[in-house]
């Protein structure tokens, strides 16, 4: 807030991986012969994903970017020495140039209602992505963080497109947008009221359980944390970081407006799902919708919006320095 010194929220950062199998060039269903030999550690825990193709890596809470740099990079090492004694490489990809015959198979309870549930939808899904997750006080002020979130998370995909495919910059998000409420969530009045969402959406059946939703931006179950999942997994440590240090600007940015008075945008749920549409088809290299005004403008000029709101942020936890690695 302004005139008022505040810590910097906290941030954590989950990376999906894919297995490839050298010879075939596909992916290779041995997460857990790779899970076997990886060692969770202070920095890092170590996760199975869906697909049995995939293997998670997910951060501690951070304070620094340089301490997270540090996490990402051994979590990667460690993952990719996992791998090669399994004779099998790594991959940092919204999707496998060659997926596996049958990624994803039963593997736990709640995981195999996931398959029956949702069907074909899951049957070959191999889509990996880099979520982050930001420290809030309580609940109350992440469900309003969530609507201050809505207009740029459109922009976050944009940047971090990684899934080339059938004309596509990101077809992960494509596919994700099969499921049930996937995009950008609602405006919510209260946690109550996000909560009930919640609920009501469990008792229709489109979710398994209270833990899940497909939206891009989140409240974790476990955690004190908003959770964006709008990236598709990206390519290198460095744009893993930026990612992180966008969001954690984008919620301190929210923070700061919401103790001022300022409200979120009330921006319609179905340009924000144009924009969604749009920043997976073109990525950065073409247009973008601006939800606010409702128009197509280049996506550059979105990135540039998004650097000017979270100037601020940025520069009062230190991280201005990120920006260099924009595309």
């Amino acid at each position: 807030m302004p005139g008022v010194e505040r810590s910097a929220e906290t941030i954590g950062v989950e990376e999906e991986f894919l297995l490839i199998d050298p010879a075939s060039g596909r992916t290779a269903a041995r997460a857990d012969a790779v899970l076997s030999v990886l060692e969770n550690t202070q920095l890092t825990r170590f996760h199975a994903e869906l697909a049995a193709t995939q293997v998670e890596a997910a951060t501690g809470p951070c304070t620094e970017l340089a301490e997270l740099r540090v996490a990402l990079c051994d979590a990667r090492e460690r993952v990719r020495a996992a791998a090669r004694q399994h004779g099998l490489r790594v991959v940092s990809a919204g999707l496998p140039e060659r997926g596996a015959e049958q990624p994803v198979g039963g593997r736990g309870k709640r995981f195999r209602e996931i398959l029956i549930r949702y069907a074909g939808v899951v049957a070959d899904y191999e889509a990996c992505a880099c979520q982050v997750h930001i420290g809030v006080p309580d609940r109350k002020t992440g469900v309003a963080v969530l609507n201050h979130l809505r207009p740029w998370l459109p922009t976050l995909l944009a940047l971090s497109a990684s899934s080339p495919h059938r004309g596509y910059a990101s077809w992960r998000m494509v596919l994700q947008s099969r499921f049930p409420g996937s995009g950008v969530p609602p405006w919510f009045s209260s946690a109550d009221d996000y909560d009930a969402h919640i609920r009501r959406m469990v008792e229709c059946g489109t979710l398994v359980d209270e833990s899940m939703t497909f939206w891009l931006a989140r409240l974790s179950r476990r955690w004190p944390t908003v959770e964006f999942r709008a990236a598709d997994a990206v390519p290198d440590v460095e744009m893993a970081v930026l990612q992180a240090a966008l969001s954690r600007a984008l919620v301190r940015t929210a923070i700061t407006d919401i103790a001022a008075g300022r409200e979120a945008p009330r921006v319609r749920d179905d340009v924000c799902a144009a924009a969604i549409w749009t920043a997976a088809r073109h990525g950065l290299d073409g247009p973008a919708v601006h939800v606010q005004h409702e128009c197509q403008v280049p996506a550059t000029k979105l990135v540039n919006a998004l650097v000017e709101h979270v100037a601020a942020a940025l520069e009062e936890t230190g991280d201005t320095d990120t920006l260099e690695k924009l595309p």
